[in-house]
């Protein structure tokens, strides 16, 4: 069984393939809903869920003009997280790699300048596609996932859907995963949590839950 230290030295390398080619720089509610038997569900988060202050500091806002990724939407990063947009060319061998059901990838927000091996990645579906229905899409193209539990939860300036799953991991267990979504004029927009394994999604989820708690039209 490879251990964590392993893990983290294939990880990097994982993640350079994914965006080899596309990437170019430009510039919690935790209630634990159970769904029902084959069906995601839905849940309305209590005020009193609401988490509490990120445990990280805020390094300006992105999505912005100006900005590395300029977004539909805009929150604000954690210190030391590299933002860098995506461009997808149509005739790229890696374009698929970039589309997760109806959603293209824009932008990647890397946590290893911060210490961590995780991201932030933002994802943008065509107009006319709901929240909702975009984070559907997403989980469903995913491999494998399981424990599906979709919320209604604040997005800062904005209404959201957040959905918390897992995925099969290298150690024949189950990696968490947590993405939200909100509605724009150009479309949903998708902001998904991914990293090496459980721990380090406890270590990067404040960054998440900053961006989150932030997010706005720009």
């Amino acid at each position: 069984m490879p251990d964590r230290s392993i893990r983290a030295a294939v990880a990097p390398a994982a993640f350079a393939l994914l965006t080899a080619g596309l990437l170019t720089a430009c510039g919690t509610d935790t209630a634990a809903d159970t769904p029902a038997a084959g069906t995601p569900a839905t849940t309305k988060a209590p005020a009193s869920a609401a988490p509490a202050a990120p445990a990280v500091k805020a390094a300006g806002s992105l999505g912005g003009p100006k900005t590395a990724c300029e977004l539909p939407v805009s929150f604000t990063l954690a210190t030391d997280w590299e933002p860098k947009a995506v461009e997808v060319p149509e005739d790229s061998e890696f374009a698929e790699l970039a589309r997760k059901g109806p959603a293209t990838m824009r932008c990647e927000v890397d946590a290893k300048p911060a210490g961590h091996i995780g991201f932030l990645r933002v994802w943008t579906a065509p107009k006319g596609t709901t929240a909702r229905a975009a984070l559907e899409g997403f989980v469903g193209a995913e491999q494998k996932p399981s424990d599906i539990v979709y919320r209604d939860v604040k997005g800062g300036a904005l209404p959201a859907v957040e959905v918390t799953y897992a995925l099969p991991d290298l150690d024949d267990g189950t990696m968490p995963r947590r993405a939200f979504a909100v509605d724009s004029p150009q479309g949903a927009v998708i902001v998904h949590l991914g990293g090496l394994d459980a721990q380090e999604h406890r270590e990067t989820l404040p960054a998440y839950e900053l961006a989150r708690t932030s997010v706005t039209l720009p």
